[in-house]
Order: C-alpha cells, then sequence, then structure tokens
C-alpha cells in the first residue's frame, strides 16, 4: 500500500459550515416558489371542479328541456317530490344529489334511496332510515385541494367545498340567486327557472362559488372572530332586519355591524358549513353561499331570525385559502377570481339573477 499523499486534505469545519449556510439560504429562497407552484397546482383543480359543476348545471338544464319541457336549474334542495315525507322541516336533498348524473356519477345517484332521509338521525321510524351509503362516500369533484382541513364536520359523512348561490342580501331580496330553494319549502314567488330567468346576464351572475369546510362541533368553542379558522365559523350578528325591505341602507348597516363584533365573539356554529354533501338545509348555511358580506369576510347570522344556526337572510360568505379572493362559478359556465376588496354593491349586483344591475367586466 501506498501511504496517504500529503496534498490530500478534507473540508474544514469553517468550509462546511458556510456550504450548509448556502444551502440554506437557497432552501430559504426556493420554498415559497414551491409553496406557490403547489397552490397554483390546487387552484387550477379548484377551477377545474367548478367548471365540472357549472357544465353539469347547463347538462341538466338541457335534459329537463327535454324530458319535462321546462328549463330549469336544480333546486337547492328537495323538500318534496324527490323525498316525500319530508316536505315540511326544509331539512332534505341537496343539488348536489340532482346533479350526480351530470358529474359522472350515475352509481351513486343509483344507489341513493330517495324514499329514506337523507342522514343518521338516531330515529327508528322506517322513512328515517339513512343513506349513509352514499352519504359516506366522498365526491373528489366536491373537494377544493386549497381547503387545507383534515377532518369532517361530522364524520365519516363525505363534505364539499363548493356551495351555490342563494342570492344577494335578503334583506334587499330574499332567494334572488340561481339554485335556491324551492317555492314548495320557501313560499318564493318565483316558480322554477332556468337559463331564461336570468336576466342580468350569465357572465355577470354567480352560480357557485367555494366555502371552507366547517369544522366539527367539539371544535366551536375554538372558533373566535380573531382565530385563524375564523372564515370556517357562524357568528351571532347584530339584528339585521327582516327580508324583503329592498333596503340597501339596512343591509350594508348588518354588514358594518358584523365586521365590527369583538375579535373575542365566539363562533355559534361551524359544523354545519358542508357538513354532509348529500344535504341542504338554508337556515343551517350547510350547502348555499350569498352574495352579502364580501369575499373571506366573516359570516354572521342576522339576529332577528332568533338563533345561531339560522341564516336564510343572514350572511354566509363565500370564502376559501387561496390569496385575496374566491373563485366564483358564474352562470355561463366561466370561473373567475374575484377579489376581497371588490366594491360591496358589485359584489350584490353579482348574486342576483334578476336585479336589473350592470355591472361591466373590470369591476371586479
Amino acid at each position: 500500500m501506498y501511504p496517504p499523499s500529503k496534498n490530500c486534505r478534507g473540508f474544514t469545519l469553517i468550509e462546511l459550515l458556510v456550504v450548509i449556510a448556502i444551502i440554506a439560504v437557497l432552501i430559504a429562497l426556493l420554498l415559497p416558489a414551491v409553496q406557490a407552484a403547489r397552490e397554483a397546482a390546487r387552484r387550477s383543480q379548484c377551477v377545474n371542479n367548478m367548471k365540472q359543476l357549472g357544465l353539469a348545471v347547463h347538462n341538466y338544464e338541457s335534459a329537463n328541456q327535454i324530458m319535462v319541457l321546462q328549463s330549469m336549474f336544480p333546486s337547492g334542495n328537495y323538500p318534496s317530490g324527490m323525498n316525500s315525507g319530508f316536505s315540511t322541516g326544509g331539512a332534505s336533498y341537496s343539488w348536489t344529489v340532482a346533479l350526480l348524473p351530470q358529474m359522472e356519477q350515475q352509481a351513486i345517484f343509483n344507489a341513493f334511496n330517495f324514499s329514506n332521509y337523507v342522514w343518521d338521525t338516531g330515529v327508528a321510524a322506517a322513512n328515517f332510515r339513512a343513506n349513509t351509503t352514499v352519504g359516506y362516500t366522498q365526491i373528489g369533484v366536491l373537494l377544493c385541494p386549497s381547503d387545507g382541513t383534515s377532518t369532517r364536520p361530522i364524520e365519516p359523512y363525505g363534505t364539499k367545498s363548493y356551495h351555490c348561490n342563494l342570492g344577494g342580501p335578503g334583506i334587499i331580496q330574499a332567494w334572488s340567486g340561481t339554485i335556491v330553494a324551492p317555492r314548495a319549502w320557501s313560499g318564493n314567488a318565483v316558480g322554477p327557472f332556468g337559463f331564461s330567468g336570468v336576466s342580468d346576464g350569465l357572465s355577470n351572475t354567480g352560480l357557485f362559488s367555494e366555502r371552507l369546510i366547517g369544522l366539527p362541533s367539539a371544535q366551536t368553542a375554538t372558533v373566535f372572530v380573531n382565530s385563524v379558522n375564523a372564515k370556517r365559523g357562524i357568528f351571532p350578528g347584530p339584528d339585521g332586519g327582516t327580508f324583503n325591505t329592498n333596503d340597501p341602507a339596512k343591509a350594508m348597516a348588518f354588514v358594518q355591524g358584523c365586521k365590527a363584533l369583538p375579535g373575542t365573539t365566539k363562533a355559534g356554529n361551524t359544523q354545519h358549513i358542508g357538513h354532509i354533501w348529500t344535504y341542504g338545509y338554508p337556515q343551517f348555511q350547510s350547502n348555499y353561499y350569498n352574495h352579502f358580506g364580501a369575499p373571506n369576510s366573516l359570516s354572521c347570522i342576522n339576529a332577528n331570525e332568533g338563533g345561531t344556526q339560522n341564516g336564510r337572510w343572514s350572511i354566509a360568505t363565500a370564502t376559501s385559502n387561496h390569496s385575496g379572493g374566491v373563485n366564483v362559478g358564474f352562470a355561463d359556465g366561466s370561473v373567475k377570481f374575484v377579489k376581497d376588496s371588490v366594491n360591496l354593491p358589485t359584489w350584490w349586483a353579482l348574486g342576483t339573477r334578476n336585479g336589473g344591475e350592470i355591472v361591466s367586466s373590470d369591476a371586479y
């Protein structure tokens, strides 16, 4: 064996530390770019999901024109017909069930028993048997990958990130959106309607938006106005007055009152947001959002409705984990990113199907 060369030497400790420091700096510089790229991919998938939902609505409307000779959107919930026997309480099947065939989920649609209840209430009566087989199934297209939650509001039921548009501020005009509670349940003066009923323009009328999934009821006590999960909560708000008053000033006052809640205000509810994807109930804001408060602002219950779980003309906000705004699917099938800073009357106008407002494309 040859003796080691005197010219052969290793790295000194200082050189190693310098190299490690350089690598650490490079990682620190690259990590935000990597995270931004991942979020861009998640946001792109979210947009694609919403486009599929928009296309499903178009196919649903076309199918109804052929089958029943009437142009119509799916109802927000189905308290009659599809689930006779559950027409009084409002707790019923969601628009998501109606759209299953148009989302290439015919097998799951066929497995849904419309003679049974939506979920397990613990009631022993035969017609309260739950649709657990379908309810436990998680539909991938209904989830936004940017949501980030690792829990479901009510395990093991599947949940959803996308909610249908109930309308602008209910204080001004209730049920003014595109996929709303049916007339049999709400007393809404407008019967079934489709694209012909959207006189404000399909490209300026919301159909769906994102809403961050709620948390299990056990975590409600941890959700405050100033907490990281505030957007997943529903807070007791001020008295916003009754619905259909056609008074924008009252609507604006309610929004300002919601924004002014102290940071220590605790959520009255969180688990009802998207809690069961098959479930529809306007009072619990379970599958709806509305164009009342600005995107990513607080959701507040109108004290006039009496309770921390009611919300037909309260603030059910579109929320997301995307930076600076939310994705909104419009009635023409397009998906646009609406900023949190959108002018509030413009946001209200995007929520109504026939309010007569004029909104330019550069206003949001």
